[in-house]
């Protein structure tokens, strides 16, 4: 099993921003705000918690229900050709019961099982033509069972 990394002073002001987010987003009282860095870091500021103590109470409002989400608002879909049809497939299986989660991520992490390769747009076209071909088997062995 990897070890993490340690983490230096580097990724203090980064930890500090991603708590004020899950403050925001989890509508914390100042209050609460406040008991939670006293209870899980052992210091009413965020400002004096350590690397560590900061990602113990970042690790405490994820449980609590925060969900960090990219700056950027994610990546782009891939558009050519060879990648509308795997999605146009993904979503004809989805219609049909078969896929259970349509969303983007989640082809996207069907994809990485199959191929390895983290994006759409990053799929050689050998690689998106084995999707395809995949993904319509796969489409017509539901109808078949219809």
């Amino acid at each position: 099993m990897h070890s993490k990394p340690d983490r230096g002073p580097q990724f203090r002001p980064r930890l500090i921003r991603l708590i004020h987010v899950a403050k925001r987003d989890l509508n914390m009282h100042d209050d609460s705000y406040r008991g939670v860095l006293r209870q899980i870091g052992g210091k009413a500021s965020a400002a004096d918690l350590t690397v560590t103590e900061l990602e113990k109470v970042l690790a405490h409002l994820k449980r609590c229900g925060f969900k960090v989400r990219s700056s950027k608002g994610g990546r782009r879909q891939a558009d050519d050709a060879q990648s509308r049809m795997i999605r146009g497939l993904w979503l004809e299986l989805a219609e049909r019961g078969v896929v259970q989660n349509r969303a983007e991520e989640a082809l996207a992490d069907f994809v990485k099982r199959m191929t390895g390769v983290d994006a759409l747009d990053w799929l050689s076209s050998a690689q998106a033509s084995r999707v395809i071909e995949h993904l319509k088997r796969w489409r017509d062995r539901m109808k078949e069972a219809v």
